[in-house]
């Protein structure tokens, strides 16, 4: 009796996982991979197969034909987003079969009648326009985005110690995500003031029709070089995606900034309004390779004369699993800094780090 029950409950695990590896890719070189999409961004899909230990990853434009029963969410490179399912025509062109979240938005926003019609449909698209996809069934943690870099040097001459620390948090929904980063710097010499630097932000994108959104930044940064105990920005605005490809993206952003300061000498504290605009690019398909740049211009309306603007630069190599390693700078310039404190404020860092 044990034998026959322990016997059907390997039937039904094996019957259960069998029949979740439901979805299927045709590749240019025709090779057959079946499993369970997970995800694809960037321009890699990751898929999970019974056959491997780990899942495999598979660059989209090698892709010929998707079959699969299971919901993502879906976004174009028009900017348009489903939820829904997503099934191969032929090898140029993919079926979605979903609602349109901004139809629905529309339809809630209107008089309901009894005559209406339910909002969605199927779409038609080319394979090469899909740009993200997520397996809804997945819950909280698929849509999760983590990742934490480490660097640490010494050095005999004058006892130099010095750690890096970057990481960063998002989670992307259907209609919008939230991204927050932390990094810091802590450098120790003899006969040597330390130096210390610690930048963290927080960002909400709520996403519109044609890849625009608005946009909410909170900012933080704190350096000695500048004699900055705390600069801390509050930047309202509407942004919008100009490319955004399985290769690359590249979008803008314009708004206001309220900027509040304080310093580390008897500086009175001081607060500003500033007008906001910037640009980021970030780069995926280049092997294994990923750079991604920004940079932000603040226009003083309340200080005359200042301008202030804030680089970045990363370059990323991943070398194993999801496994990296970065080089990254970033740069702080202020044509108005106090007195004795630098104009331009810049840290170059090299860390190994993980991300999910």
């Amino acid at each position: 009796m044990k034998k026959s029950i322990l016997f059907l409950v390997v039937v039904l695990v094996i019957f259960s996982r069998a029949s979740a590896q439901t979805d299927s890719l045709i590749l240019s070189n025709g090779n057959i991979i079946v499993g369970e999409i997970k995800s694809m961004d960037k321009g890699v899909l990751t898929i999970e197969t019974d056959y491997s230990d780990s899942d495999f990853k598979v660059t989209w434009s090698e892709i010929r034909k998707v079959t699969s029963k299971s919901k993502y969410l879906i976004t174009l490179s028009n900017g348009k987003r489903y939820n829904g399912t997503l099934n191969s025509i032929d090898s140029l062109k993919a079926e979605i079969d979903t609602y349109d979240p901004e139809g629905l938005l529309r339809t809630i926003s209107k008089r309901k009648t009894e005559t209406e019609q339910p909002v969605g449909g199927k779409e038609t698209v080319n394979l090469g326009e899909v740009v993200y996809l997520n397996a809804l069934d997945e819950g909280f943690w698929s849509r999760l985005s983590a990742n934490i870099d480490f660097g640490w040097s010494l050095t005999r001459a004058n006892n130099l110690r010095q750690l890096n620390v970057r990481s960063g948090l998002g989670y992307l929904a259907d209609r919008w995500k939230i991204t927050s980063s932390f990094n810091a710097l802590r450098s120790t010499q003899d006969d040597v003031s330390d130096v210390k630097r610690t930048d963290a932000s927080a960002a909400y994108n709520y996403f519109l029709p044609q890849d625009w959104f608005l946009l909410y930044n909170f900012t933080y940064l704190s350096n000695t070089e500048q004699l900055i105990r705390s600069r801390v920005g509050n930047q309202i605005g509407l942004g919008k995606y100009i490319i955004h490809t399985n290769k690359t993206y590249f979008g803008f952003q314009a708004g206001v900034n309220l900027n509040s300061e304080s310093y580390f000498d008897d500086t009175p504290s001081r607060n500003s309004g500033e007008g906001m605009l910037g640009a980021e690019l970030n780069l995926y398909d280049i092997g294994d390779l990923n750079l991604l740049t920004s940079v932000m211009a603040y226009p003083s309306f309340t200080e005359s004369g200042r301008f202030r603007t804030d680089f970045k630069l990363d370059l990323k190599y991943d070398f194993f699993s999801d496994f990296y390693l970065k080089v990254g700078t970033t740069m702080n310039f202020d044509n108005q800094p106090v007195e004795n404190a630098a104009e331009l404020d810049y840290v170059i860092q090299t860390t190994i780090g993980w991300e999910l």
